[in-house]
């Protein structure tokens, strides 16, 4: 399928790593421009090299400066009318964690991507076209006891995105959220295959998948996502292919969240 994204811009935050990384490439592959961004100079720069014609920025979304910083330069090349707001974090927190904690996972999950997208809305607006990407969690829908004040970031996102995509009606732009439940990456590789090994489900990460996905996970597929599952996802939101997709928290994970609204 022709996801019809050549000659297309897009600036995937947060994708000098991990996910985002993944994101950036697929993209690329599909024949957008990419802007791969990280937050300290020269952070991208490994990403991009490996992707055919791509843009490093640097700035920290943390700041209004920063985030300018990383509009201005991811727009030198073209306009930017893909926004990929992959960027966010996790934290250890509970009821006990203090405000600043609370505030910190709000300004990491919910202002750094706010921030790009008011700069992104009026070059969106002027092409009569565009696409938002939210990085979520299923934790929004299903959240756990630990973490809460991530969780609650995370559930203030995707209400962000059904507000932005009201906001936007009838513009040419759409505006989405992709929600991952677990993703294997190497830290939760090796994560597990160390509480696999104290709890002697195994040894190696194939004796001790299957039961680490039972006890964080448990799913009707029988697995973590992989990143590229997410990666082909978002390219497909971000495309013309998906026109008529608008406003949508979008679960990825293998049937874990059994609600049907």
């Amino acid at each position: 399928m022709d996801l019809q994204l050549t000659g297309r811009r897009a600036l995937v935050t947060g994708s000098h790593r991990g996910t985002g990384a993944i994101i950036a490439r697929r993209l690329a592959e599909e024949g957008a421009e990419v802007v791969v961004h990280g937050f300290e100079a020269g952070q991208a720069d490994a990403v991009a090299v490996t992707i055919d014609g791509a843009q490093a920025v640097t700035g920290d979304l943390m700041s209004d400066a920063g985030a300018e910083a990383v509009w201005r330069g991811a727009n030198e090349g073209g306009d930017v009318t893909i926004l990929v707001n992959n960027y966010g974090r996790a934290g250890r927190g509970s009821f006990d964690s203090p405000a600043d904690d609370w505030h910190g996972m709000y300004e990491e999950n919910v202002l750094s991507a706010a921030r790009l997208v008011r700069l992104a809305l009026p070059v969106m607006r002027g092409a009569g076209w565009g696409r938002i990407v939210n990085l979520g969690t299923i934790g929004s829908t299903r959240p756990n006891s630990r973490n809460p004040h991530y969780y609650a970031a995370k559930g203030a996102l995707a209400t962000m995105t059904v507000a932005l995509a009201r906001e936007v009606a009838n513009s040419g732009i759409t505006v989405n959220l992709v929600s991952p439940g677990l993703i294997h990456t190497a830290e939760v590789e090796a994560w597990l295959t160390e509480r696999g090994r104290a709890k002697g489900w195994g040894e190696t990460w194939e004796e001790i998948a299957p039961r680490a996905v039972a006890a964080e996970f448990p799913n009707p597929v029988g697995r973590f996502a992989r990143r590229e599952e997410v990666a082909d996802l978002v390219c497909f939101l971000a495309s013309d292919r998906a026109a008529f997709v608008h406003g949508q928290n979008v679960r990825i994970d293998g049937g874990a969240v059994d609600i049907v609204s």
